[in-house]
């Protein structure tokens, strides 16, 4: 009898060892698949970090696209009926290495003639200011131009550290795959910029493309009051903005439409509701080497 215990606790030790080891070679097998998908997800940041180079490359193609721009402001009164809406068309062109906003439309129709011809004139003293530059000027005025571009690179520079980054998924967005990633405030970021005071304030959603690291889609909302100015401007929790954009020609990502919705308080008591919704179409391709020549009249 004694024997036969002996021979058999070998065998339930064996037993037990294979199905330990099952259990491991599972859970260890779990491990891997589970690490294998982590490591297949890219990182959210580096994405992020990834787009603000790709910005700098579409940047230097779009700036060489003229475009129509029409853009539609509302203003509403606390229980959100329309008070007045206002809608401009503008043409966006290059006048010697800047861009230049020609009125074309009020209100969706023509301009009247009288209006027409103040358009003109003012083109047409642009155009001459613009030809009559020494090449000091030129490079002054277009170096304010690009300044503008370069703060808001440092704002998308600082926006990469300044949120957490979550990976929810991907989608397609006009035929092309793109990654969904949600953005909440760090706790720990402190603004460097003025521009990027506003971050710890909001949170939002970035679709970007898998291909060209474009963001092809923003929301954003105000989750904290946000002020500024002098005069005490104040953006109420709740506001909202929307950018939507486009592939054109294959070659360059241009805004297809920016929407806007916010409520703020001016001083103490005045408080605006507006909607402004932006549209863009008609790109055309400007020749950066173009000059505009000063046609005299007959």
């Amino acid at each position: 009898m004694s024997r036969k215990k002996c021979n058999s606790r070998p065998q339930n030790r064996n037993s037990d060892l294979f199905a330990l080891t099952g259990r491991s070679m599972r859970v260890a097998l779990t491990l891997i698949c589970v690490m294998t998908t982590a490591a297949g997800q890219p990182d959210p940041r580096e994405i992020v970090r990834r787009s603000v180079a790709a910005s700098d490359e579409n940047w230097k193609i779009a700036r060489n696209y003229t475009f129509l721009q029409r853009t539609e402001e509302l203003h509403l009164d606390s229980a959100g009926a329309l008070k007045s809406k206002v809608a401009k068309t503008y043409d966006v062109t290059l006048l010697e290495g800047s861009p230049y906003f020609r009125l074309l439309e009020q209100d969706d129709r023509p301009l009247p003639a009288t209006e027409e011809r103040k358009e003109q004139a003012k083109l047409d003293k642009s155009i001459a200011d613009r030809i009559k530059e020494t090449p000091a000027e030129r490079r002054r005025r277009i170096e304010d131009y690009d300044k503008r571009r370069e703060r808001q690179r440092d704002v998308m520079r600082e926006a990469a550290e300044a949120f957490d980054f979550r990976n929810v998924g991907t989608d397609v967005f006009d035929g092309r795959e793109v990654w969904i990633i949600e953005a909440s405030p760090n706790a720990s970021y402190q603004p460097r910029s003025r521009d990027a005071k506003v971050f710890p304030h909001v949170r939002g959603k970035l679709w970007i493309d898998q291909r060209s690291y474009h963001w092809v889609k923003v929301e954003a909302e105000v989750i904290h009051p946000v002020s500024w100015g002098l005069f005490l401007v104040r953006l109420e929790p709740g506001a909202r903005i929307r950018v939507d954009e486009t592939r054109v020609n294959d070659e360059v990502w241009l805004p297809q439409r920016i929407w806007i919705a916010a409520s703020a308080r001016l001083g103490i008591f005045k408080k605006l509701r507006v909607q402004e919704d932006t549209t863009y179409k008609n790109f055309r391709k400007f020749q950066t080497d173009s000059r505009v020549v000063a046609v005299d009249p007959d």
